[in-house]
């Protein structure tokens, strides 16, 4: 029914629609997807490990419940990877540090409980910066992974790893987490969908330390409709996770349908005074401009929010504090450099300066109720630039944190808020170029939404034809 090339980039909808023709099996999808794996990861570099042998068990088991008709659901049988900062029973937690034990976990988190419940293939974990400290994606445990649109470029990060592979066609989905920007920034780099949900829409388990308010775990996907899929089966509940959400409705994301007409969007393109490219400015105003025309109200609004580093910079550093504490003293010479500079600091941090950063935190969501009054969504750059260079030193002078790394995507983890990243277009270099859509508390159906028809009315996007001349000879 397909070439090979095509069956990795197959909708999670349409796999599922194959497995219960007949026409795919779960088991010749992973073999596929495992053996893109073998061809690209070399260049890529965005695997800790791969689970070959577990991959192609669960395919297995799937294949033989769709073959009887009695599928667990949506996702069983598609391949799915996952952030190695969360555990997976049998498989070390690496954290992208070389301080980290190589001890297998002892059990799933919640998340890989949910989907593995859900009949998901697990092609392995995926790579991160130590403590996922950064929005590049590089450590001296695994080196620099790459990005498929331009191996000279970084995917973004945390979640690195999980982007830059599913832009190469590795997976059907893949699992982040996000405490600064760490789903939504990578997703930008990568030309993918990237969702963080409302704090703690999807449990998550162990969690602990200052960044435990501010992280939130969400998918990232070539398609709206497969992260849809994805959060309904992430978002089901787990006692482990005592900031966890209600349980919501068992069809709160049934029915989507793409929406612009009735709803008034907020453009902020200097969000936090933070002012992008110009190219990149002109990419989103090209969007907009469509949304426009599909008759969306959109009316620019301004930055909305002071800058964040004044007011947030000693809360940043004291969570990193909180993570070095952790590391004896005796390995700190093994970490990432500019990780431990920033953490050190934070070791001086007082208890009232934390806690500044809290009652700043209530400010700023009161700042972003006021705007929600007025309109249902807001749209801003993920990102100031497109995709560095993969040798990028993050929170550098060259390449500051708070100016050209999490200025428009913090926001919304200081509050809660849901926020998602979609490919609009790309850059005269043709690296993709991420808008960010953020709701209020609980707005993830609008998003989705929203993005749905974002996703119809955009330009159609060349697809990064990953490392063609490996391609062309592996996959």
């Amino acid at each position: 029914m397909t070439q090979p090339d095509e069956i990795c980039y197959l909708s999670a909808t349409a796999l599922g629609q194959a497995y219960a023709a007949g026409e795919l099996s779960p088991v010749k999808v992973a073999e596929r997807h495992l053996a893109r794996i073998e061809a690209l990861e070399p260049a890529l570099n965005a695997f800790q490990l791969v689970d070959r042998e577990g991959a192609l068990d669960a395919a297995r088991e799937a294949t033989g419940r769709w073959r009887q008709g009695a599928a667990l659901g949506p996702l069983d049988g598609i391949p799915v990877t996952i952030k190695d900062n969360v555990d997976m029973k049998g498989w070390p937690t690496r954290n992208g540090s070389t301080t980290s034990p190589p001890t297998p976990a002892p059990e799933d988190a919640p998340v890989v409980a949910r989907l593995r419940e859900a009949g998901a293939v697990f092609l392995g974990k995926t790579t991160t910066p130590e403590f996922a400290w950064k929005g590049i994606t590089d450590s001296r445990l695994k080196g620099f992974t790459r990005n498929p649109w331009a191996l000279d470029r970084s995917p973004g990060g945390s979640s690195g790893g999980a982007a830059a592979a599913l832009a190469a066609g590795i997976g059907t989905l893949a699992y982040g987490n996000d405490g600064g920007g760490s789903i939504r920034i990578p997703a930008s780099f990568c030309g993918l969908f990237g969702l963080k949900p409302t704090f703690g829409r999807v449990p998550h388990h162990p969690v602990e330390g200052v960044f435990a308010t501010v992280n939130s775990g969400g998918p990232l996907a070539r398609h709206v409709a497969d992260a849809a899929l994805a959060l309904q089966v992430m978002a089901r509940p787990d006692r482990r996770d005592w900031y966890a959400l209600p349980q919501p409705a068992e069809d709160w994301l049934a029915g989507l349908r793409p929406r612009l007409r009735g709803l008034r969007f907020a453009y902020a393109p200097n969000l936090g005074e933070v002012e992008p490219d110009q190219e990149i400015r002109a990419c989103l105003e090209q969007g907009i401009a469509r949304l426009r025309e599909a008759g969306a109200v959109v009316e620019e609004v301004g930055p909305v929010i002071p800058p964040l580093q004044p007011v947030f910079q000693d809360f940043w550093m004291a969570g990193f504090a909180h993570l070095l504490r952790g590391v004896p003293q005796d390995r700190w010479d093994e970490l990432d450099p500019g990780f431990r500079q920033v953490a050190e600091r934070g070791l001086d941090v007082s208890a009232e300066q934390l806690l500044a950063g809290e009652v700043a935190r209530a400010r700023l969501h009161r700042r972003f109720a006021q705007l929600h009054e007025r309109y249902d969504l807001l749209l801003a750059p993920s990102t100031p630039h497109a995709a560095p260079p993969v040798e990028t030193v993050y929170h550098s002078a060259s390449y500051d944190r708070w100016r050209d790394g999490v200025a428009y995507t913090l926001p919304f983890n200081l509050t809660g808020q849901p926020a998602a990243s979609i490919c609009c277009g790309v850059t005269g270099a043709g690296l993709p170029v991420g808008l960010q859509v953020a709701g209020p508390k609980y707005s993830e159906r609008l998003i989705l939404e929203a993005c749905l028809a974002i996703e119809a009315v955009r330009e159609d996007l060349p697809h990064p034809h990953v490392l063609e001349k490996l391609e062309a000879t592996g996959c």
